[in-house]
């Protein structure tokens, strides 16, 4: 059974400048080391399809997924058709800044299919949720990044 899985990074700026930068979801692949695309169909909000296209290494892999919290200034949520899981960012006040946190829920674990392909291609599930967690402090820096430099 899949883990779920959570990190944060702290932000020097308000939640609106980090909901600025994390409300256009087709600005994920500047962010994620594995999504090369995401593309709404329609301006995001709740309910919302994407397309998207992931990699890891060589390996290529298309998913939808449909959003599921669209929230100003507080929450983007979303959760990928293909395996269940759902993915959260949540801006938390703190300081005199923000906490931006990323999350990767698996309520229902994942569907035969992804743990099948997750094991044969993408080095077992603890492997590969290794490398989620990677990609997520990646994520955040450069979500961070993007967020204080304006």
């Amino acid at each position: 059974m899949p883990k779920n899985l959570e990190t944060s990074i702290d932000i020097a700026a308000s939640p609106e400048r980090v909901w600025a930068v994390l409300a256009d979801p087709s600005r994920m692949p500047e962010f994620s080391p594995q999504c090369v695309r995401m593309i709404p169909i329609g301006k995001p909000k709740a309910g919302v399809l994407t397309v998207n296209l992931n990699r890891a290494g060589w390996k290529f892999w298309p998913t939808t997924s449909r959003i599921l919290r669209y929230e100003k200034n507080s929450a983007l949520a979303f959760r990928i058709s293909q395996n269940r899981t759902i993915w959260t960012y949540t801006l938390e006040p703190a300081g005199e800044g923000t906490r931006l946190i990323e999350r990767r829920d698996a309520p229902n674990g994942t569907t035969w299919v992804s743990r099948t392909l997750i094991n044969a291609l993408l080095g077992g599930e603890a492997a590969f949720e290794e490398d989620l967690v990677r990609g997520m402090d990646e994520s955040l820096a450069k979500i961070k990044t993007a967020v204080e430099a304006g």
